[in-house]
């Protein structure tokens, strides 16, 4: 305890450490405040280890020794905590990797609004106040054949919104089959209490008739809700009300109708050999008042709640103060013209954007890269590993088409000593890190969504 006592009495003080000389170079670099704030957490950390018992050698508690683990927390407090991953995965829209990547076009755009001032509000022809939103509104009606459009800053917010807009302490007529639950524990009837909205249910979670809404109808009525299954089927012994016949009730009882697609395509898929997904113009077409998709998933923009539909529902989301709270930013605006700009322009929408393109991206091809890649990567790897090239299946993913499988081809790795944890570990720590998949005990880099095939040369200097 003595021993203690005599080595805390040895620590400098915070002042010392900012006089030291070896300091000036981090105040030169570093504003005081935060430097100020490492040195007292520093020397806390070492006053707290030595009243714990902990032998510290007398040589670290001396400010040279102090300063240069400083600098180097300092360091270490500069890594950017978002950093580029390799999604060699099988999940294309990977939510936990950040889903759709953006194409180069968006890019573009993210650096000029990013960089500059731009006319975000601001109508340069008349000299005055413009609105936020019309870039987008005006691409999205031509894309969409809507009256009006308006974006918020993902689909779960336009969710929020439009039910908070056109229901508010009335009833939401809605399926029990699709009270769905999303990723990070999003439910349609948590949602809906949070809007201010009530929820009726109809129907049994199997099946729903068009009569189980009209008996749901009542003098509190103010909307009908669909919301598409887009993260699980119902098969077997199942029935719905499709989006036609909700459409005509609704219109019989002078009730608007609002579709939540969750991941909404502006073109349809199975032109492509996907299984179709609802299209936007189609389900426009159709009459339904509102509908709100997803901005990063298949449409592969940034995240973003796109609301379509009739102009007398959207002018009243636009009024409502909560839209404020909801608004994007002009990075978002920004990315998000350029993509909708690429649906209305592009002579080649599959390659122009990155999500379309990995869906569609011919089998012949990534087999031809993985062959490539076979030689390249046994001999980064060394002696031990067994590697081979074999089909698979890769998955949509962020709820979208949840049981469609797309052939891909993965090259699977193996060690005669080390487990397949074990090999994935190794490529999590490469740098850039490289995610997989394990099936079998087998570590599976799938290539379908890897473009470079570079991307899968790990770095593996600093493995242990």
């Amino acid at each position: 305890m003595e021993q203690a006592k005599n080595l805390l009495r040895e620590l400098p003080s915070v002042d010392r450490l900012l006089k030291h000389p070896s300091c000036e170079r981090l105040l030169n670099r570093f504003n005081r405040e935060y430097v100020t704030r490492k040195c007292r957490e520093s020397l806390e950390d070492l006053r707290h280890g030595l009243r714990q018992g902990k032998s510290i050698p007398s040589q670290e508690l001396q400010e040279n020794f102090i300063l240069t683990r400083i600098e180097s927390q300092i360091a270490s407090d500069g890594v950017p905590k978002l950093n580029r991953v390799i999604n060699a995965t099988g999940t294309l829209l990977h939510t936990n990797l950040g889903r759709a990547l953006l194409s180069q076009a968006a890019m573009e755009a993210l650096y000029r609004v990013g960089g500059h001032p731009v006319n975000l509000e601001f109508d340069l022809s008349k000299g005055k106040r413009g609105k936020r939103e019309e870039a987008i509104e005006q691409v999205l009606l031509e894309l969409t054949g809507a009256e009006a459009a308006t974006v918020v800053n993902n689909n779960a917010a336009a969710v929020l919104l439009a039910l908070n807009t056109l229901a508010d302490k009335k009833e939401v007529v809605v399926s029990r089959g699709e009270l769905i639950e999303i990723g990070g524990s999003f439910r349609i009837p948590e949602v809906m209490a949070k809007s201010g909205a009530i929820l009726k249910e109809v129907g049994s979670t199997n099946r729903t008739h068009p009569q189980d809404y009209e008996r749901g109808i009542g003098k509190k009525t103010a909307l009908l809700l669909k919301v598409h299954t887009s993260n699980y089927r119902i098969v077997g012994f199942s029935s719905e009300v499709d989006l036609a016949e909700l459409v005509a009730i609704g219109k019989k009882h002078k009730i608007p109708v609002m579709e939540d697609l969750g991941s909404g395509a502006l073109i349809d898929l199975s032109r492509y050999g996907l299984p179709k997904e609802p299209v936007i113009k189609e389900r426009v077409e159709l009459g339904v008042d509102i509908v709100t998709f997803s901005g990063d998933k298949i449409l592969g923009g940034p995240q973003a709640g796109l609301v379509v539909g009739k102009k007398v529902s959207i002018n009243r989301m636009n009024q409502n103060p909560l839209k404020r709270a909801l608004r994007c930013g002009k990075l978002t605006l920004g990315t998000l013209e350029a993509t909708l700009r690429l649906y209305q322009q592009s002579a080649n929408i599959t390659d122009d954007i990155p999500t379309l393109k990995a869906f569609t991206r011919a089998l012949k091809e990534i087999e031809e890269m993985g062959e490539r890649l076979l030689p390249l990567l046994e001999k980064k790897l060394g002696k031990g590993f067994h590697l081979t090239l074999d089909d698979s299946t890769s998955q949509i993913g962020s709820g979208a088409l949840p049981t469609e499988e797309i052939p891909t081809k993965v090259i699977a790795i193996q060690h005669h000593e080390m487990g397949a944890e074990r090999i994935a570990q190794m490529f999590r720590l490469a740098v850039p890190p490289i995610l997989g998949r394990i099936k079998d005990n087998r570590f599976l880099l799938d290539l379908r969504a890897v473009f470079d095939p570079g991307d899968l040369i790990p770095n593996l200097e600093d493995r242990t």
